[in-house]
Protein backbone atom coordinates (compact mmCIF):
# COMPACT_ATOMS: atom_id res chain seq x y z
CA UNK A 1 0.00 0.00 0.00
CA UNK A 2 1.18 3.50 -0.68
CA UNK A 3 0.93 6.36 1.77
CA UNK A 4 -0.68 9.52 0.52
CA UNK A 5 -2.48 12.38 2.17
CA UNK A 6 -6.08 12.72 1.00
CA UNK A 7 -7.00 16.26 1.99
CA UNK A 8 -10.19 17.09 0.10
CA UNK A 9 -12.81 15.96 2.63
CA UNK A 10 -10.66 17.06 5.57
CA UNK A 11 -10.23 20.57 4.14
CA UNK A 12 -13.99 20.88 3.85
CA UNK A 13 -14.20 20.07 7.58
CA UNK A 14 -11.55 22.49 8.80
CA UNK A 15 -14.10 24.27 11.01
CA UNK A 16 -13.90 21.24 13.30
CA UNK A 17 -10.44 22.04 14.59
CA UNK A 18 -11.02 25.06 16.81
CA UNK A 19 -14.27 23.72 18.29
CA UNK A 20 -13.27 20.10 18.73
CA UNK A 21 -9.77 20.57 20.14
CA UNK A 22 -11.36 21.70 23.37
CA UNK A 23 -13.85 18.82 23.41
CA UNK A 24 -11.05 16.27 22.96
CA UNK A 25 -9.87 16.78 26.50
CA UNK A 26 -11.57 17.15 29.88
CA UNK A 27 -13.34 20.17 31.26
CA UNK A 28 -11.83 21.21 34.61
CA UNK A 29 -8.55 23.09 34.10
CA UNK A 30 -5.75 22.20 36.52
CA UNK A 31 -2.51 24.22 36.27
CA UNK A 32 -0.62 24.77 34.07
CA UNK A 33 -3.23 25.92 31.56
CA UNK A 34 -2.45 26.66 27.93
CA UNK A 35 -4.88 28.60 25.75
CA UNK A 36 -5.36 27.53 22.13
CA UNK A 37 -7.76 28.94 19.56
CA UNK A 38 -10.13 31.55 21.02
CA UNK A 39 -8.60 31.20 24.50
CA UNK A 40 -10.25 27.84 25.22
CA UNK A 41 -8.40 25.87 27.90
CA UNK A 42 -6.78 22.63 26.82
CA UNK A 43 -5.86 20.62 29.81
CA UNK A 44 -3.53 18.01 31.24
CA UNK A 45 -2.91 16.31 27.91
CA UNK A 46 -1.43 19.53 26.55
CA UNK A 47 0.87 19.64 29.57
CA UNK A 48 1.98 16.09 28.79
CA UNK A 49 2.47 16.41 25.02
CA UNK A 50 3.26 20.09 24.60
CA UNK A 51 1.03 22.53 22.76
CA UNK A 52 2.41 21.99 19.25
CA UNK A 53 2.40 18.18 19.45
CA UNK A 54 -1.14 18.13 20.88
CA UNK A 55 -2.40 20.27 18.00
CA UNK A 56 -0.61 18.03 15.48
CA UNK A 57 -2.09 14.88 16.98
CA UNK A 58 -5.55 16.32 17.01
CA UNK A 59 -5.42 17.59 13.43
CA UNK A 60 -4.33 14.09 12.39
CA UNK A 61 -7.25 12.62 14.33
CA UNK A 62 -9.78 14.96 12.74
CA UNK A 63 -8.39 14.14 9.30
CA UNK A 64 -9.04 10.45 9.92
CA UNK A 65 -12.49 11.00 11.44
CA UNK A 66 -13.64 12.78 8.28
CA UNK A 67 -12.75 9.71 6.16
CA UNK A 68 -14.16 6.16 6.43
CA UNK A 69 -12.05 3.43 8.05
CA UNK A 70 -9.72 1.49 5.75
CA UNK A 71 -11.79 -1.70 6.15
CA UNK A 72 -15.45 -2.64 6.25
CA UNK A 73 -15.99 -5.00 9.18
CA UNK A 74 -18.71 -7.62 9.36
CA UNK A 75 -19.43 -10.10 12.15
CA UNK A 76 -20.53 -13.61 11.25
CA UNK A 77 -23.56 -14.98 13.08
CA UNK A 78 -21.83 -18.19 14.18
CA UNK A 79 -25.10 -19.37 15.75
CA UNK A 80 -26.40 -20.21 12.26
CA UNK A 81 -23.33 -20.79 10.07
CA UNK A 82 -19.59 -21.29 10.11
CA UNK A 83 -17.25 -18.43 9.29
CA UNK A 84 -15.93 -20.26 6.21
CA UNK A 85 -19.43 -20.86 4.84
CA UNK A 86 -20.30 -17.18 5.18
CA UNK A 87 -16.93 -16.09 3.81
CA UNK A 88 -17.56 -18.16 0.65
CA UNK A 89 -21.05 -16.71 0.20
CA UNK A 90 -19.75 -13.18 0.74
CA UNK A 91 -16.97 -13.67 -1.81
CA UNK A 92 -19.51 -14.48 -4.54
CA UNK A 93 -21.65 -11.50 -3.51
CA UNK A 94 -18.70 -9.11 -3.74
CA UNK A 95 -17.76 -10.51 -7.14
CA UNK A 96 -21.23 -9.47 -8.35
CA UNK A 97 -21.12 -6.04 -6.71
CA UNK A 98 -17.62 -5.20 -7.94
CA UNK A 99 -18.13 -6.60 -11.48
CA UNK A 100 -15.56 -9.37 -11.07
CA UNK A 101 -12.98 -7.21 -9.27
CA UNK A 102 -11.15 -9.47 -6.81
CA UNK A 103 -11.13 -7.87 -3.36
CA UNK A 104 -9.75 -9.98 -0.50
CA UNK A 105 -11.86 -11.01 2.50
CA UNK A 106 -9.74 -11.50 5.60
CA UNK A 107 -10.65 -13.41 8.75
CA UNK A 108 -9.35 -11.54 11.79
CA UNK A 109 -6.77 -13.72 13.61
CA UNK A 110 -7.81 -12.54 17.09
CA UNK A 111 -11.54 -12.20 16.43
CA UNK A 112 -12.45 -15.42 14.67
CA UNK A 113 -16.03 -14.35 13.91
CA UNK A 114 -14.97 -11.09 12.21
CA UNK A 115 -14.35 -10.61 8.48
CA UNK A 116 -12.52 -7.60 7.00
CA UNK A 117 -13.01 -6.17 3.49
CA UNK A 118 -10.58 -3.44 2.31
CA UNK A 119 -12.09 -0.11 1.29
CA UNK A 120 -10.69 1.11 -2.05
CA UNK A 121 -10.20 4.87 -2.28
CA UNK A 122 -10.35 7.73 -2.36
CA UNK A 123 -10.68 7.36 -6.15
CA UNK A 124 -9.70 10.65 -7.74
CA UNK A 125 -10.42 10.10 -11.44
CA UNK A 126 -14.23 10.05 -11.27
CA UNK A 127 -15.77 12.47 -13.78
CA UNK A 128 -18.31 14.83 -12.23
CA UNK A 129 -21.67 15.04 -13.99
CA UNK A 130 -23.87 17.97 -14.93
CA UNK A 131 -26.82 16.38 -13.11
CA UNK A 132 -26.36 16.75 -9.32
CA UNK A 133 -28.03 15.57 -6.12
CA UNK A 134 -27.34 17.03 -2.69
CA UNK A 135 -27.77 14.77 0.35
CA UNK A 136 -27.72 15.49 4.07
CA UNK A 137 -24.54 14.96 6.08
CA UNK A 138 -25.79 11.77 7.75
CA UNK A 139 -26.73 10.26 4.39
CA UNK A 140 -23.35 11.36 3.03
CA UNK A 141 -21.54 9.56 5.82
CA UNK A 142 -23.44 6.37 4.99
CA UNK A 143 -22.56 6.65 1.29
CA UNK A 144 -18.86 6.85 2.21
CA UNK A 145 -19.33 3.49 4.01
CA UNK A 146 -20.89 1.79 0.97
CA UNK A 147 -24.60 2.68 1.16
CA UNK A 148 -26.80 3.72 -1.74
CA UNK A 149 -28.82 6.95 -1.50
CA UNK A 150 -32.35 6.60 -0.15
CA UNK A 151 -35.07 9.15 -0.78
CA UNK A 152 -35.30 10.59 2.78
CA UNK A 153 -31.61 11.58 2.58
CA UNK A 154 -31.95 13.61 -0.65
CA UNK A 155 -32.14 17.37 0.00
CA UNK A 156 -32.07 18.73 -3.55
CA UNK A 157 -31.47 17.73 -7.17
CA UNK A 158 -30.91 19.44 -10.50
CA UNK A 159 -34.21 20.67 -11.93
CA UNK A 160 -33.91 18.41 -14.98
CA UNK A 161 -33.06 15.12 -13.18
CA UNK A 162 -34.95 12.11 -14.56
CA UNK A 163 -34.94 8.42 -13.63
CA UNK A 164 -31.92 6.78 -15.25
CA UNK A 165 -29.71 9.90 -15.27
CA UNK A 166 -26.07 9.56 -14.27
CA UNK A 167 -25.91 11.86 -11.25
CA UNK A 168 -23.07 13.29 -9.17
CA UNK A 169 -23.86 13.06 -5.46
CA UNK A 170 -22.62 15.65 -2.94
CA UNK A 171 -22.92 15.96 0.85
CA UNK A 172 -24.18 19.22 2.36
CA UNK A 173 -21.87 19.09 5.37
CA UNK A 174 -23.03 22.43 6.83
CA UNK A 175 -26.76 21.77 6.47
CA UNK A 176 -27.33 24.94 4.44
CA UNK A 177 -29.14 23.51 1.41
CA UNK A 178 -32.91 24.07 1.32
CA UNK A 179 -35.15 21.05 0.79
CA UNK A 180 -36.20 20.84 -2.83
CA UNK A 181 -33.70 23.43 -4.11
CA UNK A 182 -32.88 23.19 -7.83
CA UNK A 183 -29.25 24.22 -7.39
CA UNK A 184 -26.82 24.67 -4.49
CA UNK A 185 -23.56 26.64 -4.46
CA UNK A 186 -22.67 26.21 -0.79
CA UNK A 187 -20.00 23.96 0.78
CA UNK A 188 -20.43 20.44 -0.53
CA UNK A 189 -18.27 17.32 -0.65
CA UNK A 190 -18.24 15.05 -3.71
CA UNK A 191 -19.23 11.46 -2.86
CA UNK A 192 -19.26 9.89 -6.34
CA UNK A 193 -21.68 9.14 -9.15
CA UNK A 194 -24.80 7.02 -9.32
CA UNK A 195 -27.88 6.26 -11.41
CA UNK A 196 -31.07 8.02 -10.32
CA UNK A 197 -33.94 5.58 -9.88
CA UNK A 198 -36.57 8.29 -9.55
CA UNK A 199 -37.15 11.66 -11.18
CA UNK A 200 -36.90 14.91 -9.28
CA UNK A 201 -40.70 15.22 -9.46
CA UNK A 202 -41.15 11.80 -7.84
CA UNK A 203 -38.57 12.47 -5.11
CA UNK A 204 -40.19 15.74 -4.03
CA UNK A 205 -43.79 14.67 -4.62
CA UNK A 206 -44.56 14.97 -0.91
CA UNK A 207 -45.58 11.33 -0.59
CA UNK A 208 -44.58 10.50 3.02
CA UNK A 209 -44.21 6.75 2.49
CA UNK A 210 -41.64 7.25 -0.31
CA UNK A 211 -38.58 5.80 1.46
CA UNK A 212 -36.97 3.54 -1.12
CA UNK A 213 -33.70 3.88 -2.98
CA UNK A 214 -33.37 7.13 -4.88
CA UNK A 215 -29.87 6.81 -6.37
CA UNK A 216 -27.89 3.61 -6.92
CA UNK A 217 -24.22 4.46 -6.40
CA UNK A 218 -22.10 3.13 -9.27
CA UNK A 219 -18.85 5.13 -8.91
CA UNK A 220 -18.38 6.02 -5.24
CA UNK A 221 -15.27 7.90 -4.13
CA UNK A 222 -14.73 5.10 -1.61
CA UNK A 223 -15.54 1.67 -3.01
CA UNK A 224 -17.12 -0.35 -0.19
CA UNK A 225 -19.57 -3.24 -0.44
CA UNK A 226 -23.24 -2.48 0.06
CA UNK A 227 -24.88 -4.69 2.68
CA UNK A 228 -28.48 -3.78 1.87
CA UNK A 229 -30.24 -7.17 2.28
CA UNK A 230 -26.96 -9.06 1.80
CA UNK A 231 -26.93 -12.33 3.81
CA UNK A 232 -28.99 -10.65 6.57
CA UNK A 233 -29.28 -13.81 8.72
CA UNK A 234 -25.56 -14.53 8.60
CA UNK A 235 -23.85 -11.14 8.74
CA UNK A 236 -24.00 -8.11 11.02
CA UNK A 237 -22.29 -4.91 9.89
CA UNK A 238 -20.26 -3.76 12.88
CA UNK A 239 -17.20 -1.60 13.53
CA UNK A 240 -14.12 -3.52 14.61
CA UNK A 241 -13.89 -2.15 18.20
CA UNK A 242 -17.59 -2.89 18.71
CA UNK A 243 -16.83 -6.56 18.07
CA UNK A 244 -13.73 -6.42 20.30
CA UNK A 245 -15.72 -5.18 23.30
CA UNK A 246 -17.99 -8.26 23.38
CA UNK A 247 -15.00 -10.59 23.24
CA UNK A 248 -13.49 -8.63 26.15
CA UNK A 249 -16.73 -9.19 28.11
CA UNK A 250 -16.20 -12.93 27.42
CA UNK A 251 -19.79 -14.15 28.00
CA UNK A 252 -20.15 -17.83 28.93
CA UNK A 253 -23.03 -20.27 28.31
CA UNK A 254 -25.58 -20.35 31.13
CA UNK A 255 -24.81 -16.89 32.49
CA UNK A 256 -27.23 -14.03 33.08
CA UNK A 257 -25.91 -10.95 31.30
CA UNK A 258 -27.14 -7.36 31.10
CA UNK A 259 -26.61 -5.03 28.15
CA UNK A 260 -27.57 -1.81 29.89
CA UNK A 261 -27.76 0.51 26.85
CA UNK A 262 -28.33 -2.00 24.10
CA UNK A 263 -29.70 -0.37 20.93
CA UNK A 264 -29.44 -1.18 18.06
CA UNK A 265 -28.51 -4.65 19.32
CA UNK A 266 -25.21 -5.48 17.62
CA UNK A 267 -23.42 -6.19 20.88
CA UNK A 268 -26.52 -7.82 22.40
CA UNK A 269 -26.75 -10.36 19.58
CA UNK A 270 -22.98 -10.88 19.68
CA UNK A 271 -23.19 -11.71 23.40
CA UNK A 272 -25.94 -14.27 22.73
CA UNK A 273 -23.97 -15.83 19.86
CA UNK A 274 -20.79 -16.16 21.95
CA UNK A 275 -22.89 -17.85 24.68
CA UNK A 276 -24.14 -20.27 22.00
CA UNK A 277 -27.62 -18.91 22.81
CA UNK A 278 -27.50 -20.65 26.20
CA UNK A 279 -28.31 -18.45 29.17
CA UNK A 280 -30.13 -15.14 29.45
CA UNK A 281 -29.28 -11.80 27.85
CA UNK A 282 -31.27 -8.82 29.09
CA UNK A 283 -31.18 -5.78 26.77
CA UNK A 284 -32.44 -2.39 27.93
CA UNK A 285 -33.02 0.84 26.03
CA UNK A 286 -35.39 3.67 26.80
CA UNK A 287 -36.47 4.36 23.19
CA UNK A 288 -39.24 2.02 22.10
CA UNK A 289 -38.51 1.84 18.36
CA UNK A 290 -34.89 0.98 19.12
CA UNK A 291 -36.04 -1.84 21.40
CA UNK A 292 -38.20 -3.16 18.56
CA UNK A 293 -35.09 -3.13 16.36
CA UNK A 294 -33.23 -5.26 18.94
CA UNK A 295 -36.11 -7.76 18.93
CA UNK A 296 -36.15 -7.85 15.13
CA UNK A 297 -32.39 -8.45 14.99
CA UNK A 298 -32.62 -11.25 17.56
CA UNK A 299 -35.44 -12.91 15.57
CA UNK A 300 -33.61 -12.52 12.26
CA UNK A 301 -30.40 -14.03 13.67
CA UNK A 302 -32.26 -16.92 15.32
CA UNK A 303 -31.29 -15.99 18.90
CA UNK A 304 -33.79 -16.97 21.61
CA UNK A 305 -31.85 -16.07 24.77
CA UNK A 306 -32.41 -12.31 24.35
CA UNK A 307 -35.12 -10.43 26.25
CA UNK A 308 -35.36 -6.75 25.28
CA UNK A 309 -37.21 -4.15 27.35
CA UNK A 310 -38.04 -0.50 26.85
CA UNK A 311 -36.64 0.78 30.13
CA UNK A 312 -34.42 3.59 31.44
CA UNK A 313 -31.11 2.04 32.54
CA UNK A 314 -30.65 4.63 35.29
CA UNK A 315 -33.77 3.18 36.97
CA UNK A 316 -32.92 -0.50 36.47
CA UNK A 317 -32.13 -1.12 40.17
CA UNK A 318 -34.67 -1.86 42.92
CA UNK A 319 -33.88 -2.65 46.53
CA UNK A 320 -37.10 -4.25 47.74
CA UNK A 321 -39.15 -7.20 46.57
CA UNK A 322 -42.21 -5.84 44.80
CA UNK A 323 -44.74 -7.67 42.71
CA UNK A 324 -43.91 -7.48 39.01
CA UNK A 325 -43.56 -9.74 36.01
CA UNK A 326 -40.76 -12.22 36.59
CA UNK A 327 -37.55 -11.30 34.79
CA UNK A 328 -38.68 -7.76 33.98
CA UNK A 329 -36.82 -4.61 35.04
CA UNK A 330 -36.08 -3.17 37.53
CA UNK A 331 -33.78 -5.81 39.06
CA UNK A 332 -32.55 -6.63 42.53
CA UNK A 333 -28.91 -5.92 43.44
CA UNK A 334 -26.28 -8.46 42.37
CA UNK A 335 -28.50 -10.12 39.75
CA UNK A 336 -26.03 -10.39 36.85
CA UNK A 337 -22.85 -12.34 36.10
CA UNK A 338 -21.60 -9.84 33.55
CA UNK A 339 -22.71 -6.37 32.49
CA UNK A 340 -21.89 -4.39 29.38
CA UNK A 341 -22.25 -0.63 29.68
CA UNK A 342 -21.75 0.73 26.19
CA UNK A 343 -22.60 4.17 27.44
CA UNK A 344 -24.40 7.02 25.68
CA UNK A 345 -21.63 9.40 24.61
CA UNK A 346 -20.74 12.32 22.39
CA UNK A 347 -19.97 9.89 19.55
CA UNK A 348 -16.87 11.83 18.53
CA UNK A 349 -15.10 8.67 17.39
CA UNK A 350 -17.64 7.75 14.73
CA UNK A 351 -16.37 7.65 11.14
CA UNK A 352 -16.82 9.15 8.72
CA UNK A 353 -18.17 12.36 10.19
CA UNK A 354 -17.86 15.36 7.91
CA UNK A 355 -20.10 17.72 9.89
CA UNK A 356 -19.38 19.16 13.33
CA UNK A 357 -22.76 19.35 15.07
CA UNK A 358 -21.75 19.23 18.75
CA UNK A 359 -22.19 21.98 21.28
CA UNK A 360 -20.24 22.34 24.50
CA UNK A 361 -23.46 21.86 26.47
CA UNK A 362 -24.20 18.59 24.66
CA UNK A 363 -20.72 17.12 25.08
CA UNK A 364 -20.47 17.98 28.78
CA UNK A 365 -23.92 16.45 29.45
CA UNK A 366 -22.73 12.87 28.98
CA UNK A 367 -20.34 12.48 31.90
CA UNK A 368 -23.03 12.75 34.64
CA UNK A 369 -25.34 10.37 32.77
CA UNK A 370 -22.54 7.84 32.31
CA UNK A 371 -21.82 7.94 36.04
CA UNK A 372 -25.48 7.33 36.91
CA UNK A 373 -25.55 4.30 34.64
CA UNK A 374 -22.20 3.05 35.95
CA UNK A 375 -23.41 3.28 39.56
CA UNK A 376 -26.48 1.19 38.70
CA UNK A 377 -24.29 -1.34 36.87
CA UNK A 378 -21.95 -1.82 39.84
CA UNK A 379 -24.88 -2.49 42.15
CA UNK A 380 -26.52 -4.95 39.74
CA UNK A 381 -23.30 -6.95 39.30
CA UNK A 382 -22.65 -10.08 41.36
CA UNK A 383 -19.43 -10.35 43.41
CA UNK A 384 -16.82 -11.86 41.09
CA UNK A 385 -18.73 -10.52 38.09
CA UNK A 386 -17.31 -8.58 35.15
CA UNK A 387 -18.29 -5.05 34.11
CA UNK A 388 -17.12 -3.69 30.75
CA UNK A 389 -17.46 0.04 30.08
CA UNK A 390 -17.12 1.35 26.52
CA UNK A 391 -17.77 4.44 24.41
CA UNK A 392 -17.41 5.41 20.75
CA UNK A 393 -15.86 8.75 21.59
CA UNK A 394 -12.36 10.21 21.97
CA UNK A 395 -12.76 12.59 24.91
CA UNK A 396 -10.73 12.12 28.06
CA UNK A 397 -13.73 13.19 30.16
CA UNK A 398 -15.91 10.31 28.97
CA UNK A 399 -13.17 7.67 29.06
CA UNK A 400 -10.06 7.72 31.27
CA UNK A 401 -11.58 10.26 33.67
CA UNK A 402 -14.57 7.94 34.14
CA UNK A 403 -12.23 5.03 34.95
CA UNK A 404 -10.35 7.13 37.52
CA UNK A 405 -13.67 8.23 39.06
CA UNK A 406 -14.94 4.63 39.18
CA UNK A 407 -11.84 3.34 40.96
CA UNK A 408 -12.08 6.15 43.54
CA UNK A 409 -15.83 5.75 44.06
CA UNK A 410 -16.12 1.96 44.15
CA UNK A 411 -13.34 0.27 46.16
CA UNK A 412 -14.96 -3.08 45.28
CA UNK A 413 -13.83 -2.69 41.66
CA UNK A 414 -10.49 -3.69 40.20
CA UNK A 415 -9.31 -2.80 36.72
CA UNK A 416 -8.53 -5.91 34.66
CA UNK A 417 -6.31 -6.70 31.66
CA UNK A 418 -8.22 -7.28 28.43
CA UNK A 419 -8.20 -10.13 25.98
CA UNK A 420 -8.00 -9.56 23.07
CA UNK A 421 -5.83 -6.46 23.39
CA UNK A 422 -6.00 -4.88 19.94
CA UNK A 423 -6.26 -1.14 20.63
CA UNK A 424 -3.60 1.08 22.16
CA UNK A 425 -3.24 1.93 25.83
CA UNK A 426 -5.19 4.70 27.56
CA UNK A 427 -4.35 8.39 27.32
CA UNK A 428 -2.53 10.32 30.02
CA UNK A 429 -4.24 13.18 31.80
CA UNK A 430 -6.75 11.57 34.18
CA UNK A 431 -4.34 10.62 36.95
CA UNK A 432 -4.19 6.91 36.15
CA UNK A 433 -0.89 5.07 36.56
CA UNK A 434 1.06 3.72 33.59
CA UNK A 435 0.08 0.19 34.64
CA UNK A 436 -3.59 1.16 34.68
CA UNK A 437 -3.33 2.83 31.27
CA UNK A 438 -1.93 -0.42 29.85
CA UNK A 439 -5.07 -2.24 31.01
CA UNK A 440 -7.31 0.02 28.91
CA UNK A 441 -7.96 -0.05 25.18
CA UNK A 442 -8.16 3.20 23.24
CA UNK A 443 -8.66 2.98 19.48
CA UNK A 444 -7.11 6.14 18.05
CA UNK A 445 -7.13 6.30 14.23
CA UNK A 446 -4.68 9.22 14.21
CA UNK A 447 -1.76 6.87 14.98
CA UNK A 448 -1.58 5.76 11.32
CA UNK A 449 -0.82 8.04 8.36
CA UNK A 450 -3.53 8.74 5.78
CA UNK A 451 -3.86 5.89 3.29
CA UNK A 452 -4.97 5.72 -0.31
CA UNK A 453 -5.83 2.15 -1.27
CA UNK A 454 -6.12 0.80 -4.79
CA UNK A 455 -6.13 -2.71 -6.26
CA UNK A 456 -2.39 -2.64 -6.98
CA UNK A 457 -1.55 -1.69 -3.41
CA UNK A 458 -3.76 -4.52 -2.11
CA UNK A 459 -1.84 -7.03 -4.21
CA UNK A 460 1.46 -5.77 -2.78
CA UNK A 461 0.34 -5.76 0.88
CA UNK A 462 0.88 -8.72 3.19
CA UNK A 463 -2.00 -10.11 5.24
CA UNK A 464 -0.17 -9.04 8.42
CA UNK A 465 0.09 -5.45 7.17
CA UNK A 466 -3.60 -5.35 6.26
CA UNK A 467 -4.69 -6.75 9.64
CA UNK A 468 -2.42 -4.25 11.39
CA UNK A 469 -4.00 -1.40 9.43
CA UNK A 470 -7.53 -2.64 10.16
CA UNK A 471 -6.73 -2.71 13.89
CA UNK A 472 -5.61 0.92 13.87
CA UNK A 473 -7.53 2.71 11.12
CA UNK A 474 -11.01 2.13 12.59
CA UNK A 475 -13.44 4.28 14.55
CA UNK A 476 -12.38 6.04 17.75
CA UNK A 477 -13.39 3.82 20.68
CA UNK A 478 -12.60 3.11 24.32
CA UNK A 479 -12.87 -0.02 26.50
CA UNK A 480 -12.29 -0.61 30.24
CA UNK A 481 -12.83 -3.91 32.04
CA UNK A 482 -13.51 -4.25 35.79
CA UNK A 483 -14.10 -7.13 38.17
CA UNK A 484 -16.22 -6.73 41.32
CA UNK A 485 -14.17 -8.20 44.15
CA UNK A 486 -16.77 -8.07 46.94
CA UNK A 487 -20.42 -7.36 47.63
CA UNK A 488 -21.61 -3.78 47.96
Amino acid sequence: MRLERSPSIFQACSQWISLSLFFFYSFAPPPPVYFLRRERPVLRVISAFGKQEAERKFEALLNHLSHPPSFTTVRVNTHLASVQQVKDLLFHELQKQFNGLSVPILQHPDLQDVLLIPVIGPRKNIKRQRCEAIVGAQCGNAVLRGAHVYVPGIVSTSKFMKAGDVTSVYSDIKGKCKKGAKEFDGTKVFLGNGISELSRKEIFSGVPELKGRGIRMTEPVYLSPSFDNVLPRYLFLQNLPSAVVTHVLDPQPGEKILDLCAAPGGKTTHIAALMRDQGEVIALDKISNKVEKIKQNALLLGLNSIKAFCFDGTKALQFDMVEKAEGNPPFLPESFDRILLDAPCSGMGQRPNMACSWTLKEVTSYQPLQRKLFTVAVQLLKPGGVLVYSTCTITLAENEEQVAWALRTFPCLQLQPQDPQIGGEGMMGAGLSFEQLKQLQRFDPSVVPSWDTDIDSLRDASIEDMIGLANKDCIGFFIAKFIKCKST
